[in-house]
């Protein structure tokens, strides 16, 4: 995949960086390579887990359980992450984060099928918290990293759109590469496989980062405000809770094992089969989902400024409350898995994948620019760390949601919290300050 870098002039906006003028593409091209890295192994980790254990016969509830502490080490690790890089660099926790990941992966390569399952579930929990707090890590450092390194004015909007859409069109291709390397290399293979290739990538990172790339506080700052004076960034943090609760509240959990159920035969070779089309799915899903956020400043007209973008932000997110609810609708009505609700269900996800792209772009962008270059680690940290609760309470529903009420359950969850996050938004005021 190539990188085309938005063109503008660069002037680095934050304090005691020593990164050149002459090196900030350098920079963005490390840090972005490094990104990458850790989302194609991310999400090919997720995959893997999902239907590895799904096949083992875990039930929903299982299976969400798996993928909690994951999302519960994000929260912690979103505000610690923002105060760490502020004291030691964005690249101490970049790297960080990507050393956490080998040691996860290599921890998680010594699972033993034959174990009972209450021990299955208490290991891959452990390891996938693990994990958690490697995937805040090095995005704080890399969303941290652009907003100090872009250039002035509007080019902010197109360099976060570029590593935001870029990223989950590689983690869209490491949730194939998870299923397929499942299908033909197994379990333990494939997590070794993973780690070796990621502490090659480690290693030429460290090699290849320029030296300096800022984000220190100063030695007199501390722990102490955590959560931003601004209301606008506590405001938009709120939105982004419910908006990633209402994609993971059907992504984690009920659609895939909806699509294994409904596309496997039985057999083995049927449950391999169902391997790759799952995975293509949700591989379709986050690359199209990519795709559509490095668009978004053509979208959303992303030389307008601030406020213009904050009012389409608002308008983004009411678009997305009727379409989970249009779907749960759909299935009920189906009574049962039909060729043409399968087709439906795919049409209407991939829309709420360009409408929630949108979204997840321009909050995106909205945090960097809310956010002053002085505390933006932390404040980065603090919406991050909403992020991460809203895929917590995202994960538990949507494995609580699928086993007491199906799909359609499922679905109405996700649009009752896109509503949360519409009405978030709505209280959004480019001009208030806290």
């Amino acid at each position: 995949m190539g990188l085309c870098l938005p063109s503008g002039r660069y002037r680095p906006h934050g304090r005691g960086g020593d990164v050149s003028a002459a090196n900030p593409l350098r920079a963005y091209v490390a840090v972005t390579a490094a990104y990458w890295a850790f989302m194609l192994s991310d999400g090919a980790l997720r995959m893997l887990v999902l239907l590895q254990f799904n096949a083992m016969g875990f039930s929903p509830v299982q299976l969400a359980w798996l993928f909690l502490l994951y999302e519960a080490a994000g929260i912690v690790t979103n505000l610690g992450a923002g105060w760490l890089a502020a004291r030691f660099g964005l690249a101490a926790t970049l790297y960080a984060g990507l050393g956490l990941q080998i040691a996860a992966l290599a921890v998680l390569a010594q699972f033993d099928p034959g174990w009972g399952i209450p021990a299955s579930v208490v290991f891959v929990m452990a390891v996938q918290g693990v994990s958690g707090v490697a995937k805040d890590l090095a995005k704080m450092s890399s969303k941290s990293a652009v907003k100090l390194l872009a250039p002035e004015g509007t080019g902010l909007f197109r360099w976060v759109a570029l590593l935001t859409g870029s990223k989950n069109a590689v983690k869209g291709a490491g949730f194939f590469l998870g299923a397929a390397l499942l299908a033909v290399a197994g379990f333990g293979a494939a997590v070794w496989g993973m780690a070796l290739v990621l502490a090659v990538i480690l290693v030429a990172v460290v090699a290849f980062l320029p030296a300096g790339l800022p984000g220190r506080m100063k030695a007199g700052e501390s722990w102490q405000g955590w959560r931003s004076k601004d209301a606008r960034v506590n405001r938009l943090s709120l939105a982004r809770l419910f908006l990633f609760g209402a994609r993971d509240v059907w992504f984690v959990v009920g659609v895939p094992v909806y699509f294994q159920a409904v596309l496997s035969d039985g057999s083995a070779e049927g449950r391999r089969a169902a391997f790759f089309l799952v995975g293509g799915f949700m591989a379709l899903w986050i690359i199209g989902y990519g795709a559509v956020q490095a668009a978004a400043p053509r979208l959303v007209g992303g030389a307008e400024g601030v406020a213009a973008i904050t009012a389409k932000a608002r308008l983004w997110a009411g678009l997305l409350v009727p379409l989970p609810f249009g779907l749960a609708l759909a299935v009920l009505l189906a009574g049962g898995p039909t060729p043409w609700l399968t087709a439906g269900l795919v049409a209407g996800l991939l829309l709420f994948g360009f409408v929630f792209a949108v979204n997840s772009s321009v909050h995106s962008y909205l945090i960097l620019a809310f956010g002053s270059a002085e505390r933006i680690t932390r404040d980065v940290g603090f919406y991050y760390m909403a992020n991460a609760a809203g895929r917590l309470i995202g994960t538990l529903l949507s494995g609580v949601s699928y086993q007491w009420g199906g799909l359609p359950l499922c679905l109405a969850t996700a649009g009752a919290m896109a509503g949360a996050s519409w009405l978030s938004m709505r209280r959004l005021d480019a001009g208030a300050r806290g």
